[in-house]
Formats: structure tokens, C-alpha cells, sequence
């Protein structure tokens, strides 16, 4: 009954034979380019972010990464086919014929999102976006006729899980590698401005010769 269900709500969202061009378009955008908005956002606040937010990415790095081992897990257990290796539906991208459940993509994104909403300030933030990318993302992916709407939730569930796993159990660990980090940047940032001081002097002799 679950099985039948889950067929239905994919064929409901699945592209049809009559979705526009422009539909499909995005339904492809959704599906494989949208997801790499996470890990550039991941990037940029590590760049540019401060302790507080940086500890917070890197719970959500380890939750990523947790999750997606857990998924193979799974997938080992449970191998569900994908839609389009039952000839169910509309496939609008090439993919590999291995098991859909769970999401790898909307496991990362969710992990990601659920491990910053446990923070706060900039980093919940960057959580709830996540969390919304990922609804859109998680739509299609199931348009272009890669996923069903279950694998969907169970990403939504084993990215919850880790996530919580990973404040837990991981949260002091994350603080060992940013300070771990921490020290190393700032050794290399004395490192550069001493070379650049004494780059600074060697020319300044040089002009006064």
C-alpha cells in the first residue's frame, strides 16, 4: 500500500508528456544545479564567518558526511530501484540505475540545514534557507524522474538524525579541529607578514642604493 502510494504521489509531480519546455528546464535546474548553492554557501561562510559560525558549518560538514555513510548503509539493506528502472514515469536526466533510498543530494542538504538550525544567529539562518533550497531541490528531483517522494522523506529523516547525532556526539570534536584550524591560519598569517615586512625592508634598502 506504502509502495503504491509512493508511485502515486511521483506520478502526480513527475513531468508529464505535455510540461512545457520552460518546466522541464527548471525541473533540471532544480535537480542538478541548485544543490551546489550549499557547499559554496558553506565556503563562503567559513571564509568570511566567525567562531561561532564556523563551528557550526563544521557540525554540518561531519552531519553531511555521516549522513551520506548512512546512506549507503541503506542502500545495502534496501536496495529500492529508482523510478525510471521500472520503467515508471519520465526521466528528464541520465543517472545511475543504483538504489534511490535515501536522497544523497537531499541528505547532505537536509544534514546541513537541520545542524544549523541547532545554532543560532547567522548559521540558523543559513539553515533555514538550506531547508527551503532543499524543498526545492527535493521537487526536482523527483520531476525529472530520478527519486520518489520517499526517498525524499527518508533523507529529510536520516539528515534529522545525524544531525542530532552530530551536535551530540560530534559538537566538542568540531571545537578541537577549529582551534586546530584556527592556530594553523594564524601561523601561517604571521608567516606572511613577516615575509612581506621583510620583502617591505629589502626594497626599501634597494631604493636608497
Amino acid at each position: 500500500m506504502l509502495e503504491t502510494l509512493n508511485q502515486s504521489l511521483f506520478l502526480s509531480i513527475n513531468a508529464g508528456p505535455t510540461s512545457s519546455a520552460a518546466a522541464r528546464l527548471l525541473g533540471v535546474a532544480a535537480a542538478e544545479l541548485l544543490f551546489w548553492l550549499v557547499p559554496i554557501a558553506l565556503l563562503i561562510g567559513w571564509i568570511f564567518g566567525g567562531r561561532r559560525l564556523r563551528h557550526a558549518l563544521l557540525v554540518a560538514g561531519i552531519a553531511a558526511s555521516a549522513g551520506l555513510f548512512l546512506n549507503q548503509a541503506l542502500g545495502l539493506v534496501w536496495p529500492h530501484p529508482r523510478p525510471f528502472v521500472i520503467g515508471l514515469g519520465r526521466q528528464l536526466i541520465a543517472h545511475q540505475p543504483d538504489p534511490s533510498f535515501p536522497s544523497d543530494h537531499l541528505t547532505v542538504v537536509w544534514a546541513v540545514a537541520f545542524s544549523l538550525l541547532g545554532a543560532s544567529g547567522t548559521a540558523r539562518r543559513i539553515g533555514v534557507a538550506a531547508a527551503l533550497l532543499g524543498l526545492i531541490i527535493a521537487w526536482g528531483r523527483i520531476y525529472v524522474g530520478v527519486h520518489f517522494p520517499f526517498d525524499m522523506l527518508g533523507s529529510a529523516a536520516v539528515g534529522c538524525l545525524v544531525s542530532v547525532l552530530t551536535w551530540i556526539i560530534g559538537g566538542g570534536q568540531a571545537v578541537r579541529i577549529l582551534q586546530r584550524t584556527l592556530r594553523i591560519e594564524q601561523f601561517v598569517l604571521i608567516r606572511l607578514q613577516a615575509a612581506l615586512r621583510k620583502n617591505q625592508q629589502f626594497n626599501h634598502r634597494s631604493q636608497s642604493f
